[in-house]
């Protein structure tokens, strides 16, 4: 893929498209901004799945979202998948395709997670060189998201954010900020997510997912069955003062709510993004509107200022 001037397209406030909320949304057609799609879920034409997306996609924006890439591996690239991707986004004409720095198979096994890599140079070209070739088939810039770890590597050199942003730079790839990750790497692995956020260059960041977490004290799991925390939303704060209005969605993946509660909670995205970023234009561009009552957050005092606590322990590996 050729070099290209980097774009930040804000397309506003946006929920996972899940299979329970299908009939609500074709029924009522509510004033959302975008659906984020699992890439996987749709790879394979016709079907439901397929009708639903397509029926969607007609009425709404959407982006694309995988789990499958494994950009980090040492396996090869699985081409057939990259280019069932392309051929998904041929049909549904994504405004972005993303997926997550990490790796998931090994000796062709899926491990079926989500593992982090070991902070290298070493790690920083193999991955970009990688993501490189994944732009090439899928003709676009790729959006890659940080995901939430548990253990470390002993032969990391350098920090997270910096591999990260190393890799975005020498890909010339874009990045998805997961703001629910940060947190609960930070709390597992005793960083300031502040210092996350702040060497991140901001032209690369397109995206940030929300999200909820089990705290079990000692450790925090991303599980997204959650509604989001205090502690999110209030890091989501300090992400829109660093980076200003960025794409923002939510993620549910167990204990789905109906769409209207989900909604709802997408609303409070919406209003700490206009009172941390008070009158800027293009928040006025979001569809977003009150389903019924809204929640409690009125003021910038109502947003709890950074209570990072951080665990006793972490794992090297």
């Amino acid at each position: 893929m050729s070099e290209q001037k980097i774009t930040q397209d804000f397309i506003g406030f946006g929920l996972g498209l899940r299979t329970d909320h299908f009939e609500y949304i074709l029924q009522h057609q509510p004033a959302i901004d975008w659906f984020e799609v699992l890439s996987e879920n749709y790879l394979v034409a016709g079907g439901k799945p397929r009708y639903y997306l397509e029926a969607i996609a007609e009425q709404y924006p959407v982006v694309m979202h995988g789990v499958s890439m494994s950009i980090g591996s040492t396996d090869p690239l699985d081409m057939d998948y990259l280019k069932s991707l392309k051929k998904l986004s041929n049909d549904i004409n994504p405004k972005w395709i993303s997926d997550h720095i990490c790796w998931t198979s090994i000796h062709g096994v899926n491990s079926h997670d989500l593992l982090p890599l070991p902070y290298t140079e070493e790690t920083v070209k193999h991955v970009a060189e990688r993501v490189k070739i994944a732009q090439d088939v899928l003709g676009r810039r790729l959006l890659l998201e940080n995901v939430s770890s548990y253990l470390s590597y002993k032969d990391s050199t350098m920090d997270e954010w910096d591999f990260l942003s190393q890799v975005a730079e020498e890909a010339d790839c874009l990045i998805l900020l997961d703001i629910n990750n940060i947190y609960v790497s930070a709390r597992n692995h005793f960083f300031n997510p502040l210092d996350y956020l702040n060497k991140i260059d901001p032209r690369r960041v397109q995206q940030f997912h929300l999200a909820g977490h089990s705290d079990y004290g000692e450790y925090v799991i991303d599980t997204h069955d959650h509604d989001v925390p205090p502690s999110v939303w209030t890091l989501y704060q300090a992400a829109l003062e660093r980076f200003g209005p960025i794409s923002t969605m939510i993620e549910r993946d167990a204990n789905i709510p109906d769409f209207p509660v989900l909604y709802q909670e997408l609303l409070e995205a919406q209003k700490i993004a206009e009172l941390t970023l008070p009158g800027h234009p293009a928040l006025s561009q979001s569809s977003l509107a009150p389903m019924g009552a809204i929640s409690p957050m009125s003021t910038n005092e109502d947003l709890i200022q950074h209570p990072y606590q951080l665990p006793s322990k972490k794992v090297a590996v």
